[in-house]
């Protein structure tokens, strides 16, 4: 088969185009990998914290610690959150992988909500017990009862 100048040419720019796209391709996957994975280390920076808080309370998480973790936690999720529906089409993410991160989220919303809702009671119970110690240990002690026994 012998192919005349012109149609080589564009054959050529054809072929051109198609390694551009690809290269183009290739580039939107490596910068969506790299966005993706320092986002991704954060994350886990995040959640080692917690499970390092955990450790240490022998399973119990102690909640003045885990807020401000949990807090920064869920900031960062959002961010992936954010970033990955922003990025969808351009990092081919499919629609069950952010489902299912959106829910992971949530749960953490609803941790931290709570680790943070425990550490305001127990700061308040403990401003509660100060106050009392303060005024003369809070209780006072029992009436006997007057007259003849």
């Amino acid at each position: 088969m012998k192919i005349s100048a012109p149609s080589f040419s564009r054959f050529v720019a054809g072929l051109s185009l198609l390694a551009f796209f690809a290269a183009a391709g290739a580039a939107h996957a490596q910068s969506c990998q790299e966005d993706f994975q320092k986002l991704t280390d954060r994350r886990m920076a995040q959640i080692q914290a917690l499970n390092a808080i955990g450790k240490a309370g022998k399973g119990k998480m102690d909640p003045n610690a885990a807020c401000p973790v949990a807090k920064k936690l869920v900031s960062v999720e959002s961010e992936m959150a954010g970033y990955m529906t922003k990025n969808k089409e351009w990092c081919n993410i499919p629609d069950n992988v952010l489902d299912g991160f959106k829910q992971a989220a949530s749960k953490t919303k609803v941790f931290a909500s709570q680790a943070c809702t425990a550490a305001a009671k127990m700061k308040q119970m403990e401003q509660q017990q100060r106050e009392q110690a303060a005024s003369g240990g809070g209780m006072a002690p029992p009436k006997l009862p007057s007259g003849p026994l």
